[in-house]
């Protein structure tokens, strides 16, 4: 196989690994060569994936961690660390958590879930994570972002200034990181089937609504946003750094639309 397109003998980190968009990352990576730990908040789930993708032949750790836990965080990477010795080449921040309220009815604990689960993770574990993907000369991060942190949508308010930020903190660790060796990018995705997003569309209305506006015209599979990732991680996207990639259907680029009357 072409180099530009493996990633055999690289390692990866990612958060989040045992369900959703995070599991289909470990297994896309895993697909093309790469050597990954798992982090996950659920031990039971954790378990059950590592030994399905043992049985599949990849090469796949994994812990418990709670990322929105400083000290958990801190655990985590010095695992990390000893296990990859002192050498990391890719880290997905791929935990999301998402409250859907009205910004009125908010209240402080749901700030702190958010930014200290989507945004303080994914900012303390690129600094955590520096010193490993700078020793392995070949260092990329993807944040797990969202279309809400590009467009206005009806997600809540504190989910998409997290998302927002993500998107931001991607630029500015490109630039700072770039003599580094370091990419950094954030890949925004539409509505993506998972279990934490599936039930939101058994509200007709806001499926309809969802769905009219994205020009493909339903909502995305785990394996969709993966396949991004992998790609900004191989080294055929080496010159891509710093950029938000929308993963949406179409959503983020659609005007206004009208029919006219027969």
């Amino acid at each position: 196989m072409d180099k530009r397109w493996s990633l055999q003998g690289m390692t990866a980190l990612v958060t989040g690994g045992a369900s959703g968009i995070g599991h289909a990352i470990v297994e896309e990576l895993a697909s093309f060569g790469a050597t990954i730990h798992v982090c996950d908040i659920s031990e039971t789930l954790l378990n059950q994936r590592l030994s399905e993708w043992e049985n599949k032949g990849f090469q796949v750790s994994g812990s418990i961690c709670d990322v929105s836990s400083r000290p958990e965080r801190e655990t985590l990477m010095q695992t990390v660390s000893k296990m990859f010795d002192g050498k990391l080449t890719i880290l997905v921040n791929n935990v999301g958590v998402v409250r859907l309220k009205p910004t009125t009815e908010y209240v402080a604990e749901d700030f702190s879930f958010h930014i200290s689960t989507n945004l303080e993770s994914a900012y303390h574990l690129s600094q955590l994570s520096h010193p490993l993907l700078k020793a392995s000369g070949y260092g990329s991060i993807v944040m797990n972002s969202s279309v809400g942190g590009v467009v206005s949508m009806e997600c809540g308010s504190l989910y998409s200034l997290t998302k927002g930020a993500m998107n931001q903190l991607a630029r500015s660790l490109a630039c700072e990181w770039a003599t580094d060796g370091i990419r950094i990018n954030s890949v925004a995705p539409n509505f993506i089937l998972t279990d934490m997003a599936e039930p939101h569309l058994e509200d007709a209305g806001y499926k309809k609504s969802l769905f009219s506006r994205t020009p493909l015209g339903r909502a995305g599979e785990p394996k969709e946003v993966a396949s991004l990732v992998a790609f900004l991680c191989l080294p055929a996207a080496s010159y891509i750094t710093g950029q938000t990639i929308c993963v949406d259907g179409g959503l983020t680029v659609n005007g206004f639309s009208y029919k006219r009357q027969a």
